[in-house]
């Protein structure tokens, strides 16, 4: 052959390249030699993720026929068992992508979601749609009482027949290709949402450029919007996005009624601006497809598809428990109105207040009523004081320690690690803090995992649980600052941390749980947060570092029902919008902002007050499905967070017998077992609402 010389040269070069490409290993395919196997953030690249994704599939797809192909009598071990053993590396890929894709996320990274987002849904429904599966499954089932079942293994075993029986397994095959279509349909426009609406809250809401115009914002404040402005090449102006930390403090204190309005408008108006980042468009087809997929399935609504496994268990108690609320706290927020409304007239303002008046005149309310308004409050709250705050209070509660390690690696700068003990010194898990805004982070605040705790075939794997906020961020002259209601946020998501951490059950899937009690160990933990002598521990001015003076912790405790019908109206509106929208039987012919309106309207909404979200912003129920129909589920968990506090007030703040029981019976156990069962352990009986009414003052 005439050229086979430069042939053969051509052919190594070839081999060399191939063999270089495949030993530039992805970090995805080995072990973790970090410590706790915590992921490598500096090994991991946007372009590992896509392939290990991809292989991730790939082996639960094989470990999938693996168990369809095992000839033995199906067995717990041998079905339920195998399949909680399986998709161990997609679990490990999938747990760090879609974390970063919350908290740290890039156009690389929503390339490959909007990629691999529809290739899970199809192995999601290849699972739950497997007949042969299902058939071991049932056998499992209807054998489960000859089979000696732990209760976790009982609960794990039941929930696995409800989900193969909820996603479609008895339907027809054609049927089951329209439900592949539609899972897979609302996975991308659910991903979809969320990006939008991501960017949407990042946007620039408002530029100013003459000092006037910061009139009345403390020097806090116009600091942060100097360097937000300077960051994005506005040099000498001043920036205000619609990051919680950046429009609150803006309507709180503005002097300027006009610019307040553009704010306020900005900030509920996000996904609703007819442009490139709409949502409702999205919206109409999600609740198409809802309720195609809740039709198809046999369930009157997506409502009664979607509560059949919680708490509330169907549409009708959870409006029957809305309206207990609805009324004390609307009656609440129209005499806070009224407050509002004499500062107006009194100080000569010829208008009527607005949406955009009620976090300026509310501060004005607070000042007057109680002498307290939030600028005396944030120098005590300074971030890393209350962090270590809620530290502390667990440490009282259970015993555990929180030890900082620099030596674990992250994702950005400001997040921070701790390894969590036991007061012997027994490891319990790793605690990620990540509470700063950043352009690749979507709004609110969250928590989940990095790695779930299991103990299959006795091999602990032990829990890495990440907190995420979007708080205040330091400044060139002050730490970060957190408000009191930032403050409530970050002891709620330590909470669900908590939770997590403290999880001690076999199987990963014994982790579901739903939204109305998943709440209650994020929502009890705010009880402490505002407590006199949780105060006393963790509230030490920036400076001084003196503790919180007696005088402002009273006014602190005499403001405790202050502007609570409007903090309960706002959420319970947005409770009644998601039930509205979900009990829909059709898709509605009008427009998404009228049919808003007309929600909001059947309950007698009061001008003064929007929904806590709008449509195309409520990310909760739109974002995904978690908590579709079960936005109702923050005041449901309140219920049981107040009585199950009062268990502590009934003995002393930190009783560690009280504490244990909580542990043991909610925190350990979540998931494992049915929530009422493991409530009344934990209590001795059913919750009472009256803790909350006390609380809330609607009743006295």
């Amino acid at each position: 052959m005439k050229n086979s010389k430069y042939f053969l040269v051509i052919l190594l070069t070839l081999i060399g390249t191939s063999s270089l490409m495949f030993s530039q290993s992805n970090p995805f395919f080995e072990e973790w030699n970090t410590p706790f196997q915590t992921p490598p953030f500096t090994k991991i690249k946007n372009e590992h993720f896509l392939p290990a994704l991809e292989e991730g599939i790939k082996q639960q797809r094989q470990e999938l026929e693996q168990i369809l192909k095992n000839s033995e009598e199906p067995n717990f071990n041998n079905t339920i068992g195998a399949l909680e053993r399986s998709g161990k590396l997609l679990s490990k890929v999938s747990r760090v992508f879609f974390n970063l894709s919350s908290a740290n996320s890039n156009d690389e990274i929503q390339k490959v979601a909007e990629k691999i987002t529809p290739e899970l849904s199809k192995l999601n429904n290849d699972i739950y749609l497997n007949e042969k599966l299902y058939q071991k499954i049932k056998v499992v089932y209807e054998n489960k009482d000859k089979l000696n079942l732990s209760v976790e293994e009982n609960k794990l075993l039941e929930e696995y027949y409800k989900d193969f029986t909820r996603a479609g397994i008895g339907l027809s095959d054609e049927k089951k290709k329209r439900l592949r279509e539609i899972n897979e349909q609302l996975s991308s426009l659910q991903l979809k949402f969320g990006e939008n609406l991501r960017k949407e809250t990042n946007a620039i809401a408002l530029v100013i450029d003459k000092a006037e115009d910061l009139d009345g914002l403390p020097e806090s404040v116009i600091k942060a919007a100097s360097e937000l402005a300077e960051a994005n090449g506005m040099k000498g102006k001043w920036a205000f996005n619609l990051q919680r930390p950046s429009w609150t403090p803006f309507l709180q204190y503005s002097n300027k009624r006009d610019l307040r309005e553009i704010i306020y408008k900005a900030y509920i108006n996000r996904g609703n601006n007819n442009n490139e980042f709409d949502n409702k468009d999205i919206i109409k087809k999600i609740i198409e497809l809802r309720i195609e997929k809740a039709k198809l399935l046999g369930y009157e609504t997506y409502a009664h598809y979607k509560l059949e496994k919680n708490m509330a268990k169907n549409p009708e108690n959870v409006i029957n428990f809305l309206n207990q609320l609805w009324l004390p706290a609307l009656n609440q927020a129209k005499e806070e109105v009224i407050e509002m409304q004499n500062i107006i007239d009194r100080e000569g303002g010829k208008f009527k207040l607005a949406g955009w008046d009620w976090w300026y005149y509310s501060e004005k309310v607070k000042k007057e009523k109680y002498d307290l308004d939030e600028e005396m409050l944030r120098p005590y709250f300074k971030m890393e004081n209350v962090r270590q705050g809620a530290f502390d209070v667990a440490t009282k509660l259970f015993g555990i320690k929180f030890i900082k390690r620099n030596d674990i690696e992250v994702y950005e700068d400001d997040v921070e690690v701790y390894e969590v003990v036991e007061s012997n010194g027994d490891f319990v898990g790793i605690l990620y803090t990540d509470y700063y805004p950043r352009a690749g982070k979507r709004a609110g605040a969250w928590m989940s995992y990095f790695r779930v705790q299991s103990n299959l075939d006795g091999e602990m794997i032990y829990p890495l649980v990440t907190n995420v906020g979007n708080f205040s961020k330091p400044t060139s002259d002050k730490p970060a600052l957190l408000s009191f209601d930032d403050v409530n946020t970050l002891f709620h998501e330590f909470g669900h941390a908590l939770n997590g951490l403290f999880a001690r059950s076999t199987y990963p899937g014994s982790k579901r749980s739903s939204v109305d009690f998943v709440e209650l160990p994020s929502q009890i933990m705010e009880n402490w947060a505002s407590h006199p002598d949780v105060l006393k521990m963790y509230a030490l001015h920036y400076q001084t570092n003196e503790p919180m003076p007696d005088e402002l912790i009273n006014k602190i405790q005499n403001s405790q029902f202050f502007n609570k019908g409007f903090e309960q109206t706002e959420y319970l509106a947005a409770s009644f919008l998601d039930m509205d929208w979900h009990l829909l039987t059709e898709t509605p012919l009008i427009k998404v902002e009228e049919f808003e309106n007309e929600s909001l309207k059947k309950i007698g909404l009061i001008p003064e007050i929007a929904s806590r979200y709008q449509s195309t912003n409520f990310n909760h129920i739109f974002g995904g499905d978690g908590y579709s129909a079960g936005y109702y589920g923050y005041s449901w968990a309140a219920v049981l967070d107040a009585d199950a506090f009062e268990a502590f007030l009934e003995t002393d703040l930190f009783n560690r017998k009280v504490a244990n029981a909580f542990r043991k019976n909610i925190l350990e156990k979540m998931g494992s077992d049915d929530p009422m069962e493991l409530y009344k352990k934990f209590r001795g009986r059913e919750p009472k609402v009256d803790a909350l009414l006390k609380r809330l003052g609607f009743i006295k």
